[in-house]
């Protein structure tokens, strides 16, 4: 019984170690499709404000609108809280669709 147990315990970490490795990430495609109601906004190939902030390069710059530095944590709490006319999007995207979303903005 000991020996179930340890295996139980190695195989749950394994298990558990793949997902934590795999949180964060996202597939920048599936992002790019998820940005199609955000560029009724912002503008994806250029840096000049639609409504809101053009987010062309928007990792190379030194602050967000807001002055925050653009890291996938401050990127992803604006898009969670929204602010300043963005709406909140933290009940209307899931968390896969924001990991997508934040790979795509990535790309610009």
């Amino acid at each position: 019984m000991h020996r179930f147990r340890v295996l139980t315990l190695c195989v749950g970490l394994a298990a558990g170690s793949k997902v934590m490795l795999s949180a964060g990430k996202g597939d920048a495609a599936k992002g790019k499709a998820v940005f199609e109601q955000c560029a009724v906004c912002h503008n994806a190939d250029s840096g000049e404000k639609k409504m809101g902030p053009g987010l062309k390069g928007l990792y190379k710059k030194d602050k967000m609108a807001n002055g925050k530095k653009p890291t996938d944590a401050s990127i992803r709490a604006r898009i969670d809280e929204g602010g300043s006319g963005m709406p909140a999007y933290k009940d209307m995207l899931s968390d896969a669709e924001k990991d997508d979303l934040i790979a795509y903005l990535k790309t610009l």
